[in-house]
């Protein structure tokens, strides 16, 4: 019986071991380039999402197009050029247009058409457009 219970809580920590966020390294923008909706940004993965409406666009030449839409702002859109790159596995991107200071951001899951980002302070959750 007693073997049965190991082996049983065994695997049981098999499979959280491998369910738990790995992440996953980039090769090179290939993988990133093109129009992504970024939906939701959260300050913890598993923590509550706040809903946005934000499409970012990864371009080839290295820069990062994002329109960001507020229904209920003055501005209604707004669009922000702001460089990037992917090196070391992470995407670099700049924190704001102008200014040489980047943040890394890691691809915690890639799944399909899903992507989720951790930049410094947040978790982006994106879809393919």
């Amino acid at each position: 019986m007693m073997k049965k219970y190991i082996r049983i809580l065994s695997l049981t920590a098999s499979f959280f071991i491998l369910s738990a966020h790995a992440d996953v390294a980039l090769k090179d923008n290939s993988e990133i380039l093109g129009k992504w909706k970024l939906y939701a940004e959260a300050a913890k993965l598993e923590g509550e999402k706040k809903a946005v409406t934000i499409e970012w666009d990864f371009k080839e030449d290295g820069v990062l197009q994002t329109k960001a839409t507020d229904s209920v702002g003055r501005t209604k859109e707004m669009s922000i050029a702001v460089k990037y790159s992917v090196a070391d596995g992470e995407i670099k991107k700049q924190v704001s247009p102008g200014r040489e200071k980047y943040e890394s951001c890691k691809v915690v899951e890639k799944n399909g058409s899903n992507m989720v980002l951790k930049c410094t302070y947040l978790f982006f959750f994106l879809t393919k457009i």
